[in-house]
């Protein structure tokens, strides 16, 4: 079966789930991305919302973070502070899907403002719950597509940290998670150097290069010498990721 570069993206990102994973994920593509691992491989993740819901089981991808399926499936539904103080910052989230505008080399991530903080071009919804994200959950992932100016060599707001400026950052910081461990982009999947801590370009996608993918980085990206190419969706993921829709997407026309 074909497929377009979103679905290859969502693909990926799932597969990065495990079976009794408890992941904390966003709205749009995170969301996709985690409900079809539920959907899939990986029955027993456990989806956490910023809303308070504890392992949802929306049947129709939810609209927001205050979607109402999303409190009815759950196994619980509990306060922000709690969700914060007791499930993210005291470690029990194995995973954080976040995306964002900007995004450097060492995976600090803007999604505050384009242009001078002051005076911006663009002023983005702001970091909501992404900053405590990126600190506290064991491990990060991000998905966002790849262009030079999202993956930028200067952020314009360093909204979440990724590994700051380099090897000892998030040690400094006092931030516990392991950072970005990943980053799923419409080209490719970029993983940290485990000295530098620098993003390099890990696997390509069928049909991609690598020198596309450094094409659209602003920052001279490193490429793995063992480079390799991501496995293209099976027929199961292509179906299980096209039966979920939004809820306004299942309503017929007129």
């Amino acid at each position: 079966m074909s497929h377009t570069s979103e679905e290859m993206m969502a693909v990926a990102a799932s597969r990065r789930l495990h079976d009794g994973t408890v992941c904390f994920v966003g709205i749009g593509l995170p969301s996709k991305a985690a409900n079809l691992a539920r959907a899939t491989h990986a029955p027993g993740c456990v989806l956490i919302y910023e809303s308070g819901t504890i392992g949802a089981k929306p049947l129709n991808l939810p609209l927001s973070i205050g979607d109402g399926e999303l409190a009815e499936t759950a196994d619980a539904v509990v306060g922000v502070p709690e969700i914060f103080a007791y499930w993210l910052q005291a470690g029990r989230i194995d995973f954080g899907f976040l995306g964002a505008a900007q995004i450097d080399r060492h995976g600090n991530l803007n999604s505050t403002v384009i242009g001078d903080y002051d005076h911006p071009r663009v002023r983005l919804p702001g970091g909501g719950g992404a900053p405590e994200i990126a600190a506290s959950c064991k491990e990060t992932l991000v998905i966002l597509k790849q262009s030079p100016r999202t993956f930028v060599e200067r952020l314009d707001f360093r909204t979440s940290v990724g590994f700051g400026d380099g090897p000892g950052a998030r040690e400094q910081l006092g931030l516990p998670g392991r950072g970005v461990t990943a980053v799923i982009t419409d080209l490719g999947e970029l993983e940290p150097d485990p000295e530098t801590f620098e993003l390099t370009l890990a696997r390509v996608h069928p049909g991609v290069t690598a020198d596309q993918a450094v094409a659209a980085t602003g920052w001279p990206l490193r490429v793995r010498a063992d480079l390799g190419e991501s496995t293209p969706p099976s027929e199961r993921e292509l179906e299980a990721l096209r039966a979920l829709r939004t809820a306004d997407e299942r309503e017929p026309a007129g």
